[in-house]
């Protein structure tokens, strides 16, 4: 059977981390540790994809020297890719963790400028790989030059061949992907507030009841099931099959860079297994939390993930 997951990612990056006791704004830090990895939200889903054992696959764009570092470093990682190449430089993103205050500040560039002449070959190799998977990712940023409909394309590309989206994205790129229809949208609590254009917060009773009719919002718009990242209070669900929260006990905390991304990973691997959304959503919570622990995006500890996938509680709140 195949079960092979398209991963596109459009906007990649070289994702540098600084980690450091106690960050000084007004003064000079000195890192006690540096990390240099391939980024960018869909080759930290590639990544955890492939550190779960799944046959994963990257297609996207890079650039110039930057771009010929994501391409080396994710070879090494054993990540499969077939990039297009681009004229523009890939972007870089700079994550500084604050051990101490247990706080991390993110710095994303906004990406490389890509012509019409520049993605018609991507969307030509786009086209082709979709009959060897069983699922797509489309995940991040789009950078400059793309139209905001550019995965709403993408998703009515996949599904007239038959292939599941799952989609991870925000502001007008969300809004229209979630029109073509996409198995799954996860957004995060920021990204759901920006698209119903009203705040939101990550609490029980009322305020989780707000947070439901905003995901039954995006379903209305199109999007099949709407999966909502809510950082230290996990998961809600608005499925076919049900309203669902996923959590664990106790507060999580870490480096949140990356853990949304370790939960698309989960929902799409689960997808493409034919699991239920229980089981979907253990998954998922598991490996965000296991990936805030974690100091590098798109990593996690094994272990950590087996005690968050044994402590993760999943209720189901109502019907869909």
């Amino acid at each position: 059977m195949n079960r092979r997951i398209l991963v596109v990612s459009l906007n990649p990056a070289l994702d540098i981390t600084h980690e450091v006791s106690r960050v000084e704004w007004s003064d000079v830090n000195r890192p006690a540790a540096v990390s240099s990895r391939p980024g960018g939200k869909g080759l930290n889903v590639a990544r955890t994809l492939h550190a779960l054992g799944a046959d994963v696959l990257v297609v996207g764009l890079v650039g110039d020297r930057t771009g010929d570092a994501v391409r080396s470093a994710l070879a090494e990682t054993g990540v499969r890719a077939a990039f297009t190449e681009i004229v523009g430089e890939t972007r870089r993103t700079f994550a500084v963790v604050d051990s101490h205050r247990g706080q991390t500040a993110l710095f994303n560039e906004p990406g490389p400028h890509v012509s019409p002449a520049e993605y018609a070959p991507f969307r030509t190799r786009y086209e082709t790989e979709l009959g060897r998977c069983a699922a797509v990712v489309l995940s991040g940023s789009l950078p400059p030059g793309l139209p905001p409909d550019s995965y709403a394309e993408l998703t009515s590309i996949a599904a007239a061949a038959g292939v599941p989206a799952v989609l991870d994205t925000d502001g007008q790129a969300l809004i229209e992907g979630v029109a073509a229809r996409p198995a799954i949208v996860k957004p995060n609590l920021a990204e759901l507030s920006m698209a119903v254009g009203r705040p939101l917060a990550a609490v029980s009773g009322a305020a989780q009841a707000m947070v439901a009719a905003a995901a039954y919002e995006l379903r209305d718009a199109g999007a099949q099931a709407v999966v909502v990242s809510l950082g230290s209070y996990g998961l809600l669900a608005v499925t076919g099959d049900g309203v669902w929260q996923a959590t664990q006990p106790g507060r999580v905390a870490g480096n949140p860079t990356g853990a949304g991304d370790a939960v698309v990973a989960g929902l799409a691997h689960r997808l493409v297994l034919g699991r239920s959304w229980a089981e979907r959503l253990r998954h998922a919570v598991a490996l965000g939390t296991a990936a805030a622990a974690a100091p590098v995006a798109g990593e996690f500890c094994p272990d950590d993930y087996a005690r968050a996938l044994a402590t993760a509680r999943i209720t189901r709140l109502g019907a869909g």
